[in-house]
């Protein structure tokens, strides 16, 4: 019966992702903005900042725009996965708000498909967006010495707080009044980079604020991320990173779970 019951739920799980794939491709300008975001952030740090914030970075080989490129993109991919995660608030908010969750209760589905179709639907948008972001840092010059072990290990991370940081929002989406609310709370992920280690080291920030940039969880994610691109990462920044990924994602999971039963059930 159970694996009857696991069955069904994949199934199901797979027809709410194609909705969302669908309201997706129907709306592709969502998307473009989403994956624009971060873009305009690197364009206007390498070029705009570059030369003189790579000059100014320790240890740089040469102190120059390339460095730059090479220290920032890290941040960037922190931004693309938030940039994602506000979009994935804003559905799920929008189909607690506009009853097609009543409606699907009345179904025959599984209940956790929909809350997992979500999570595909987005995942899947978070990949896109990296793989843009990828592509376009490299062109612009962006240089590694990661392995194939390395890169599995960078690509495996991507994964894994995507997935936390999803779940966490689609949380957001479902504690949220409204669409509107639920566009502006995961706008801090937006912000955590630039009060981390995204943009410029630690070590240059004031004592308080160099505390928080050190204990919040994108810094470990950031500097693990440029550690495996760099060829030389840092097990303790990968432990942490982890750490922080699975407190996330299970509190995630936990609080949407509880609040997609309490909300949908009035």
């Amino acid at each position: 019966m159970s694996g009857a019951g696991g069955t069904y739920a994949v199934r199901d799980s797979v027809t709410m992702l194609r909705r969302n794939l669908r309201r997706m491709a129907r709306y592709p300008s969502m998307t473009l903005v989403l994956i624009g975001q971060p873009l305009l952030f690197l364009l206007l740090f390498v070029y705009v900042f570059g030369a003189t914030m790579g000059a100014g970075l320790p240890g740089a080989p040469t102190g120059s725009r390339g460095d730059y490129l090479t220290f920032i993109t890290p941040g960037i991919l922190m931004m693309a996965v938030a940039s994602v995660s506000i979009s994935t608030a804003v559905s799920v908010a929008t189909d607690m708000t506009n009853g097609i969750i009543d409606r699907f209760r009345t179904m025959a589905i599984a209940k956790v498909s929909v809350l997992t179709g979500h999570v595909l639907g987005a995942m899947i948008q978070t990949a896109l967006a990296l793989a843009v972001v990828f592509a376009v840092a490299f062109l612009l010059g962006l240089g590694t010495a990661a392995s194939v072990m390395q890169w599995c290990g960078l690509v495996g991370l991507l994964g894994l707080v995507s997935f936390a940081m999803t779940w966490f929002t689609v949380a957001l989406g479902l504690a949220s009044p409204n669409p509107e609310t639920a566009s502006n709370w995961p706008m801090i992920f937006v912000l955590l980079p630039f009060v981390g280690s995204g943009f410029v080291p630690v070590a240059s920030m004031p004592a308080g604020l160099r505390w928080f940039a050190e204990h919040q969880p994108f810094t470990p994610l950031m500097d693990t991320f440029r550690g495996l691109l760099a060829g030389t990462p840092d097990g303790s920044d990968g432990l942490w990173a982890v750490g922080w990924c699975v407190v996330i994602g299970c509190g995630g999971y936990l609080w949407a779970r509880r609040l997609y039963r309490t909300r949908a059930a009035r």
